[in-house]
């Protein structure tokens, strides 16, 4: 087991690093040349820069046990479909029975955007995100695959 992280979107890449340090796990960090990332315990892999660069290298270096921390529903439905696990920044697991939910509300703000539309900022983040992310990834850990938390 792995964690891989898209860093160019990923509070809380502290929290994850505490927990895989504390379970000897090996954490790698994508990022694109737009970022500069630098970590005492991951290891940092800088890709090019273009359209969903990082997310498409996420997805071709997965394997089955990983987990996946990224923001976007895209990536995580690959991953869960390569028999991986995915959990977003705040801590909200992804799972077959949440996917299609997120993709289709993902859809549907795509295309009030794509009219002129508007749609609502991602909230701030709370102490609750960071108790979440914690707690949801230290038990993908422990236990493989366990949904705790509220679903979104």
């Amino acid at each position: 087991m792995r964690i891989l992280i898209d860093g160019d979107a990923c509070p809380g890449k502290y929290i994850i690093e505490n927990i895989a340090r504390e379970n000897d796990i090996e954490v790698i960090i994508y990022c694109d040349t737009n970022h500069i990332l630098k970590s005492n315990y991951s290891t940092v892999v800088t890709v090019d820069s273009g359209f969903q660069s990082v997310d498409m290298v996420i997805v071709n270096k997965v394997r089955s046990g990983d987990i996946v921390v990224s923001q976007d529903y895209g990536v995580a439905a690959m991953v869960l479909g390569k028999k991986a696990y995915a959990i977003n920044p705040k801590g909200y697991i992804y799972h077959e029975g949440n996917m299609d939910k997120l993709l289709f509300e993902r859809y549907i703000s795509s295309k009030v955007r794509r009219t002129g539309g508007r749609t609502s900022n991602p909230k701030k983040r709370t102490k609750e995100d960071d108790k979440r992310l914690r707690e949801n990834l230290f038990q993908l850990i422990l236990n493989g695959k366990v949904y705790k938390g509220e679903d979104w």
